[in-house]
């Protein structure tokens, strides 16, 4: 009962600490990892007042670090990722080597041994993929060029310490291991990965979509939000356990595996939104680390290492991003994106502490070098456009073209959200008009033949603003809300994603127009007003009326049902006949 309470004493204090801290940043326009950070500095073990349980923060940690990595796999674009296949490899093997370098020098300059030295330059290489993907969209280029180059340089680099987790106790645990047994560590490290990769991709794809399939014809959002959770811990588990890989390594591959099916939006949506709380717990475990009484004695070593973390690394990166032909903007963000240490560093740093070769000072300079370029990175970003135009003479005029999810003119896409009978009708029309229509939709097995059929469809709930954005919401002209449910939701999100979007909305009653309207929608259909009008129109036309009296009835109508919403049914009667 006393380690229960210990938890949630634990979870409650950290993430209060974390709220607090987080709205001051906010309110410093600073970003709110900052706040997280210090949060961690104040219910650590090293400050007065409430101390939270580092081994419980630590292990809340990792889990938020799973759901984020398994978030990644959802969102990841293959084609994207193979299209800068050319510079993420080279350009993140070439900047983790110069950063590794110019640590190993770092921990030669503080005299000590060569051993520590690599693994405080492996420590400081690798960039934080939270970091990375919690500005670049909050910049809004998560998924545009920058993004995809930088997901897909995290992505070697994820790899690359999985390789270093598997080899390095094989390096300086064996002491003198001979060149024969280091040779067999990696042999076997590469076949375990590749194992998995093989078993999760092609043993996955056969099982898992089937079963989120069942689970989703059930029509239970617990129960899908449940299984999707199973998917993403149960892989990263399996990975470790089976495999011998990282957990995250694992959950990447799980949402890997969800995000190619047609379940990857309404799992982004709906079965992660505690990703980010566990995030933050992340944060505030690594806080937790810092001692402010032996700030001082590290000040020296956290300068080196922010020199070789803010100068080496982001130039590298930038001149082999602008050598591979990319525009100064693009490597600008690529290489001040990745000027930060990450949560991988610290699993380097508390592997080479279990095994002796890590000096106690190492560690807090990280924690401290850490704060400092997390804290850095959303304002080195502001200043990509000012330092882009005097970089742009050493742009490449063959450099290549942008890499998005589609190329069509935004003025012709249009969203249309439920494909019920005027879904169906309004997605048909659009075709035959030539614009593009991308439909959104709960119903599984529809969106499903939608595909087929060549139309694009997205499943999911269409307030969430992941499945807005998979739909290229962000990217289009108007979105049509059909679906006969309440569209308030759906309005505001796209609004908050889009601003410049049309939005026209159908709802039921006139009554409903005057909240609709509030929410942001730029024209409301009601459907009992259009129904009074064909009416109008038909009972005329029988009469005998001419086309100008028809032009002035339809007038008249419009008018009386605008303003407050007043239908043409007696006062207090306009429900109409369905219920």
């Amino acid at each position: 009962m006393e380690h229960e309470i210990e938890i949630i004493v634990t979870l409650t204090g950290a993430l209060a600490v974390a709220l607090a801290l987080g709205l001051v940043a906010q309110k410093a326009r600073l970003s709110p990892i900052v706040g997280y950070l210090l949060a961690g500095v104040v219910v650590g073990p090293f400050t007065p007042g409430f101390v939270a349980h580092a081994g419980i923060a630590s292990q809340f940690a990792e889990l938020g670090v799973i759901l984020l990595m398994f978030g990644v796999g959802l969102n990841l674009h293959v084609k994207e990722l193979v299209a800068v296949r050319r510079v993420a490899v080279p350009g993140a093997v070439a900047a983790m080597l110069a950063a590794s370098a110019a640590g190993f020098g770092v921990g030669r300059v503080f005299g000590w041994a060569p051993a520590q030295s690599v693994v405080y330059g492996i420590a400081i290489a690798i960039a934080s993929t939270v970091v990375v993907l919690r500005v670049y969209a909050d910049r809004g280029i998560l998924h545009a060029q920058p993004g995809h180059i930088a997901i897909g340089w995290l992505l070697v680099e994820d790899l690359f310490v999985v390789m270093v987790l598997v080899l390095l106790p094989a390096f300086v645990g064996g002491g003198g291991a001979s060149g024969g047994a280091i040779a067999r560590a990696v042999g076997v490290a590469l076949a375990k990965i590749a194992l998995l990769v093989a078993f999760t991709l092609v043993i996955g794809r056969r099982v898992i979509p089937p079963i989120l399939g069942a689970i989703a014809r059930t029509g239970s959002r617990e129960l899908f939000t449940l299984a999707v959770l199973v998917v993403a811990l149960g892989v990263a588990v399996g990975s470790a356990k089976l495999f011998g890989a990282s957990m995250a390594l694992g959950a990447f591959l799980a949402g890997l595996v969800v995000g190619q099916t047609d379940f990857g939006g309404r799992a982004a949506s709906e079965a992660l939104p505690m990703r980010d709380a566990f995030a933050v717990l992340f944060f505030v475990a690594t806080g937790m680390q810092l001692d402010p009484g032996r700030l001082a004695a590290t000040l020296p070593l956290v300068a080196l290492t922010l020199a070789a973390v803010f100068v080496v690394k982001p130039l590298v990166a930038l001149v082999l991003v602008l050598r591979f032909g990319y525009s100064a903007k693009t490597a600008l963000a690529v290489a001040l994106g990745l000027a930060q240490l990450g949560e991988f560093s610290f699993m380097v740093a508390a592997l080479g502490a279990k095994l002796g070769v890590l000096p106690a000072e190492a560690g807090q300079s990280l924690v401290v070098a850490a704060m400092v370029t997390i804290t850095a990175s959303p304002v080195l970003q502001t200043l990509v456009p000012k330092l882009a135009g005097p970089l742009a003479r050493f742009e490449r005029a063959d450099g290549p073209r942008s890499v998005g999810r589609s190329e069509t003119d935004p003025r012709l896409r249009v969203v249309v959200v439920g494909y019920g009978p005027i879904g169906r009708s309004l997605t048909a029309l659009l075709r035959e008009s030539g614009l593009v229509p991308t439909v959104i939709d709960l119903d599984h097995e529809r969106v499903a033949e939608l595909k087929r059929a060549g139309v694009d469809a997205v499943y999911g709930d269409a307030s969430q603003r992941a499945i807005l954005e998979r739909a290229g919401a962000a990217r289009s002209h108007t979105l049509v809300y059909t679906a006969s449910t309440p569209p308030e939701a759906v309005i505001r999100t796209a609004r908050e994603l889009h601003p410049g979007l049309v939005v026209m909305a159908r709802t039921g009653y006139l009554r409903d127009v005057s909240a609709v309207a509030a929410a942001g929608a730029s024209e409301v259909i009601p459907a009992e007003g259009e129904v009074a009008l064909a009416i109008v129109e038909r009972v005329l036309g029988r009469l005998g009326a001419t086309p100008e009296q028809l032009d002035r009835a339809r007038a008249r109508v419009r008018a009386e049902m605008g303003g407050e919403g007043r239908s043409l049914a007696p006062e207090g009667d306009s429900r109409g006949d369905e219920g």
